[in-house]
């Protein structure tokens, strides 16, 4: 990567947005392009950086991405997949690149995503922490390594106000720990419990999720065999380490002119 990248941030008003553009206002080789927040919202044409909690930085959020086009070279979004998707159509007119880090899309929206990426590069990830993803190859490890011995949960908690269960990290926690075991994911996940549900299949994949509070992000997937349990767990404390991946994603995609690329790619 060579000179200063513009980003925009989408959904800037909320607690991500908000964190996303702290890190791009500590990062030297980032600068803050444009900021976007949802049409109705109220924050509309305040300063990015005064919401961010970093002082004026010139750039009033705007109901659209496709109002500041100009202004950026890189798309970072956290918001929800509809929002996603209506940027990313304005994106992939103009070639500007996009790190997607909103879940919950329908396979609907995931074949627009990699329709776009034929065009535009795409950095897509449910989790971008370093931590997580270092969790998505340890549990890959300590699958194969038990095998069928043992019965796997996958628990997670966020807080109140998020809007998809399981979480996009679950998610792919299950697919990983299903292709390592050569399971069919759709087949054996379990999503909770109720009634008489009678013996635990030993192939299942269970997913457990849990909500409150302020809670960032935590994941744990139990290997629980007789005698003896493993637990692999990573605890959020912290946006800033989900910021600071989607920064990393930015410069991956620096020299990229499309494809569509993962945090295990930009790792």
């Amino acid at each position: 990567m060579t000179g200063t990248m513009r980003v925009a941030v989408a959904g800037a008003a909320g607690r991500m947005g908000r964190t996303l553009i702290q890190a791009v206002f500590e990062d030297d080789e980032l600068q803050l392009g444009a900021a976007t927040e949802r049409p109705s919202a109220h924050e509309l044409g305040a300063d990015a950086g005064e919401l961010a909690g970093v002082g004026a930085m010139g750039v009033p959020l705007v109901g659209s991405v496709a109002e500041v086009l100009e202004g950026f070279d890189t798309l970072i979004d956290f918001t929800v997949p509809q929002a996603t998707l209506g940027a990313l159509h304005s994106c992939c007119a103009t070639g500007k690149g996009v790190v997607i880090g909103t879940t919950g899309f329908d396979e609907a929206g995931l074949a627009q995503i990699r329709q776009a990426a034929q065009i535009i590069p795409i950095l897509m990830a449910p989790n971008m922490s370093i931590g997580v993803n270092l969790m998505f190859r340890l549990v890959e490890q300590a699958a194969q390594a038990l095998g069928n011995e043992v019965d796997i949960e996958v628990v997670e908690a966020h807080h109140r106000h998020k809007m998809d269960a399981p979480s996009g990290t679950a998610v792919r926690l299950g697919q990983i720990l299903a292709k390592a075991l050569g399971r069919n994911l759709d087949e054996v996940a379990e999503y909770g419990r109720q009634g008489q549900t009678g013996a635990r299949a030993r192939r299942a994949i269970g997913f457990s999720a849990l909500r409150g509070g302020d809670i960032v992000g935590e994941h744990t997937v139990m290997f629980a065999g007789e005698g003896e349990r493993i637990e692999i767990t990573h605890r959020a404390g912290s946006r800033m380490n989900f910021a600071k991946g989607a920064l990393r994603a930015v410069k991956f995609l620096a020299d990229k002119r499309n494809g569509l690329y993962d945090m295990g790619d930009a790792l």
